[in-house]
């Protein structure tokens, strides 16, 4: 059974999250705060396996909160009511989340995630990739990915992204250093993450990442030359809009 701690500054949003979790033997709520010190003073006294918690907490941050924990050894499910900026940061450090108001189906996902045993140094490296992202200003400046391998978790800096190639709900992501890594994600997943950071899916199979380009080689179909020395296909309709984005 999972030991669980609720984070929450709203009355109705901790009863709506004490509600759905009842009807799992799994998961006990230890104890529920509704606020920074609170929260702080739950995490030490109880030391839960999982954290629900909210992003806007009076005037700090459940981020606020997570950098005051000596050694963060449980995971955490973020709640918030706001689609923003902090939910990108979310994605690219392989952390849960969940809107609100919380449904049930979002619940269920999350909490089968956590059936999967973590090693506290997976989740030490998440932390690291939310804490350093969360620095920038913008999504675009984030640097680094947290991707989920077949072997646990491994930490990406963007640009040593070569290229993205699909394997059906697969992505095999080939890195600067000749190295390549297999991930259960879809390349859509990848398009829709590292668009923002100059990347570009020339053909249905492939997201390329327009800093590695070498070489763009005419022809009936035309291919990317990657400096990792691949040829890559670019579909004819995307040509067009591949070589703006190349040339800009």
């Amino acid at each position: 059974m999972l030991k669980a701690i609720i984070v929450d500054d709203e009355k109705h949003c901790q009863d709506r999250l004490l509600l759905l979790l009842k009807t799992y033997d799994s998961v006990k709520v230890q104890e529920v705060a509704s606020s920074f010190e609170e929260g702080l003073e739950a995490i030490k006294r109880c030391s839960p396996q999982v954290v629900f918690l909210d992003i806007q907490l009076h005037d700090k941050t459940g981020f606020e909160l997570l950098q005051a924990v000596p050694n963060i050894n449980f995971e955490v499910i973020f709640t918030t009511g706001y689609d923003n900026y902090a939910l990108e940061a979310f994605k690219f450090s392989a952390l849960d989340y969940l809107l609100k108001p919380i449904a049930e189906d979002d619940l269920h996902s999350a909490l089968e995630k956590l059936k999967k045993k973590i090693s506290l140094q997976e989740i030490s490296q998440k932390m690291e990739v939310l804490f350093h992202n969360l620095e920038e200003q913008k999504v675009s400046d984030f640097q680094k990915i947290a991707v989920p391998t077949i072997d646990g978790l491994s930490m990406i800096a963007i640009k040593d992204i070569v290229r993205c190639q699909s394997d059906i709900n697969y992505t095999h992501l080939y890195l600067k250093d000749d190295k390549k890594l297999t991930v259960a994600k879809t390349l859509k997943y990848f398009e829709a993450l590292l668009e923002k950071h100059h990347f570009y899916r020339t053909h249905q199979s492939h997201l390329i990442n327009l800093t590695c380009v070498d070489k763009y080689v005419k022809g009936k179909g035309g291919y990317a030359l990657m400096n990792d020395g691949s040829h890559i296909e670019v579909a004819v309709r995307r040509k067009e809009d591949f070589l703006k984005k190349l040339m800009g």
